[in-house]
């Protein structure tokens, strides 16, 4: 059962304009079964998971892809990347010929990688300027209802207009912390996998095939608390000196498996926002995972109800909250670092999140239970910044959007997404 993805319309779009498309993202995704759905019928399709095209790949990539011409899919191409230079060859080979006969450009390659460290250098080095690197993560919990998706925003009206169009909206508590248990994964969404089995089956592949080549042999029993260490530590701030005296590990390590977390998007670092402020600022990120499912299951909750119960309840639905937002750029090609930031000060005065656009900043509060107590209280705060503050959003587990008062509005969690 295929499920329409809104990062879909990104592709056909950088399909009109590029010779090649990159698409990675974390493992499991979704990546080879999106580019199969929509380009399939016209490419062929070679995956390197094969030991013996990956051979041929990485022995001679000119004899690779005359097995294989264009237009075609090539997946898993970061195990091969010798084979991004003569890819460049053949781009350029083929624009001078349409440039010659005076045709249009087309799509001659889409290239899908779950391990982005290794297809940075090539893509730098290679394809600049020739394709188009998209990021792609789980489900929203809008493609897992079946519906369209739109990008994040804080436009009270337009909001309230999209609800009174929206169907099937509204999600208790009890539902949405069952989204939250499950996860964004395709495989457990569509029931095709049992979670636990999955998830298990999920860090074991990662480590193997991602991680260990970057860290020591020795380290690899380390490097899985470590990551279990930080799902415990989900919607918090980073303290590297906190966390690698927990493990035993230096500093310097501990930023450098962080690094490699969040490089192959499993983790996303919410920056604070630091324009003309005072020292005063909190200056390290917030950690959040983009699998809550991922998350509940290293921090060994065994249901969802006792998540939603339990004293990580809060943090559990503010990494939902964002991780959703985070998704919802990535699906429309947006860097979410360019818009999205935190606020905290040494006093402990926070705002979940801001959204910084258009010279304004949109303060947005994420509250697990309903109608919290004076949730805008610390939006006055970031009139420090000399910018203009505008009607800030309270998300929590409310029914419908309501305004609250002049300075801010409620918005289910239920409705992330329209």
């Amino acid at each position: 059962m295929y499920i329409e993805r809104d990062i879909e319309s990104l592709l056909l779009e950088a399909a009109d304009s590029f010779q090649v498309i990159t698409l990675y993202g974390s493992r499991q995704v979704g990546k080879t079964t999106t580019v199969m759905h929509l380009f399939g019928e016209v490419f062929d399709f070679v995956s390197l998971d094969d030991a013996e095209e990956l051979e041929l790949a990485l022995a001679n990539p000119r004899a690779f892809l005359e097995s294989h011409p264009w237009p075609v899919i090539i997946d898993e191409v970061q195990k091969a990347t010798p084979i991004l230079s003569e890819i460049k060859r053949i781009v350029d080979k083929q624009r001078r010929i349409w440039i010659k006969n005076g045709e249009p450009r087309r799509l001659m390659f889409v290239l899908t990688g779950s391990n982005q460290f290794e297809l940075q250098d090539g893509i730098s080095e290679s394809l600049a300027g020739r394709t188009a690197v998209i990021n792609m993560s789980g489900f929203t919990q809008m493609e897992k209802r079946k519906q369209k998706g739109a990008i994040f925003d804080v436009d009270f009206d337009i909001l309230l207009s999209k609800e009174r169009e929206s169907s099937d909206s509204y999600r208790s508590v009890k539902q949405v912390f069952d989204d939250i248990f499950q996860g964004s994964m395709p495989d457990i969404c569509i029931g095709e996998s049992r979670r636990d089995l999955y998830y298990k089956a999920y860090i074991d592949t990662y480590i193997e095939k991602d991680v260990r080549k970057l860290i020591s042999a020795s380290s690899e029993m380390q490097f899985r608390r470590f990551i279990s260490l930080l799902a415990l530590r989900t919607a918090r701030e980073v303290v590297y000196s906190d966390i690698s005296s927990d493990l035993g590990i230096n500093v310097e390590t501990c930023k450098r498996w962080m690094s490699i977390l969040q490089t192959s998007g499993i983790i996303y670092l919410l920056e604070p926002y630091m324009a003309n402020a005072s020292k005063r600022i909190i200056k390290s990120p917030k950690l959040y995972f983009m699998d809550t499912g991922l998350c509940s299951y290293l921090c060994k909750w065994p249901t969802a109800e006792m998540l939603k119960d339990g004293p990580m309840g809060g943090a559990f639905f503010e990494t939902y909250v964002i991780s959703e937002i985070i998704k919802s750029f990535f699906n429309y090609g947006i860097e979410p670092s360019q818009y999205l930031y935190y606020y905290r000060d040494i006093d402990k005065k926070e705002v979940d999140l801001l959204l910084v656009k258009n010279g304004s900043i949109y303060p947005v509060e994420i509250k697990k239970g309903i109608s919290p107590n004076k949730p805008t209280k610390n939006f006055k705060v970031l009139e420090k910044y000399k910018m203009p503050i505008k009607r800030g959003m309270i998300i929590d587990n409310a029914e419908k959007i309501r305004a609250l008062n002049d300075n801010a509005f409620v918005f289910p969690v239920s409705l992330l997404g329209i």
